[in-house]
């Protein structure tokens, strides 16, 4: 389970990196880059990773790219990716190059991409990205990163704990238990708990439009509600990552000594480090999908097929 002050480094680092490669912005990459057959310096783009986690198994890795100057983000759905995987061991372990999937974060604004990848070893891994599109010279550009034994979210494949989280019928106003400003009511019906005891299939959306650090909650919820509409007999469940109180005729956070957010007990339970985050749990309460900051209707309507 992630301490508070993880959670919150984390979650930091996400907001930084989602909004660097959105809206300008220089931070330094998530490992040490290098380009590939150039001179440093040289590469015409600049990758980072966005994924709060990178661990042995199978990973959806998530990642931005800016342009030479690390000041303007270059994704967009006609900018191909291709991303490539070696160890730094000897002899090194080497992952075939896989073509990513470009995802809006925020509609029409901001851009990121995501690639399946499945790490049979913790230590130090370089990425091989190698991009190619409109006003863009072909280039591979790789990145160092470290591959963890084990992360703290629960894994797919993992069992999903049962945690009571808020529901509609515990209060008067659904705007005492989310921040969503068009709430979905179905959304709000359903505790964690009580799902894993009727042994439905579930989706799980940890996302808080007015508190999200990273600005995407709110698009991506309701990228989540357009997808349930279309998906009758599974229940969605919305949960506010964060403690909360109810005061001053709104919903707000309830802060730590340092004026810091705080993780709520399903947070804490489920092991996130940042938000939003979505689970798709089966019948038999098993985690079979899970999807860190963004997640595409393709994707959500193909996990959730494959739990029906």
């Amino acid at each position: 389970m992630p301490s508070t002050a993880t959670f919150l480094r984390a979650v930091a680092l996400v907001a930084v990196l989602l909004v660097a490669t959105g809206c300008g912005g220089s931070p330094s990459p998530s490992g040490t880059l290098a380009p590939s057959g150039s001179s440093a310096g040289s590469a015409p783009f600049i990758p980072q990773i966005i994924s709060s986690e990178t661990i042995v198994g199978t990973n959806r890795l998530l990642f931005g790219i800016d342009d030479a100057s690390g000041t303007k983000t270059i994704g967009a759905p006609t900018i191909n990716v291709q991303v490539g995987f070696q160890s730094a061991g000897s002899p090194p372990t080497t992952i075939q190059a896989a073509d990513a999937v470009f995802l809006w974060a925020i509609p029409n604004e901001r851009g990121i991409y995501a690639v399946k990848v499945t790490f049979p070893a913790a230590g130090d891994w370089s990425a091989f990205f190698r991009a190619s599109g409109p006003n863009l010279p072909q280039a591979t550009v790789r990145l160092q990163f470290e591959v963890r034994d084990k992360g703290y979210a629960i894994p797919i494949g993992g069992k999903a704990p049962a945690v009571k989280t808020p529901t509609a019928a515990s209060v008067a106003d659904i705007a005492r238990i989310a921040t969503d400003p068009n709430p979905d009511p179905n959304f709000y019906a359903t505790s964690e708990d009580e799902a894993l005891a009727k042994h439905e299939p579930f989706v799980l959306v940890f996302a808080t439009p007015a508190f999200c650090t990273s600005k995407l909650c709110g698009p991506a919820l309701d990228g989540i509600k357009a997808v349930a509409r279309d998906e009758p007999g599974i229940t969605f469940i919305n949960v506010e990552p964060y403690l909360m109180q109810y005061a001053n005729g709104q919903l707000q956070p309830i802060l730590d000594a340092n004026s810091q957010l705080q993780p709520g007990p399903a947070v804490q339970a489920f092991g996130i480090l940042s938000e939003p985050w979505t689970f798709v749990v089966d019948r038999q309460g098993i985690v079979r999908a899970s999807f860190e900051a963004v997640v595409s209707p393709d994707e959500l309507k193909a996990a959730i097929a494959a739990v029906r």
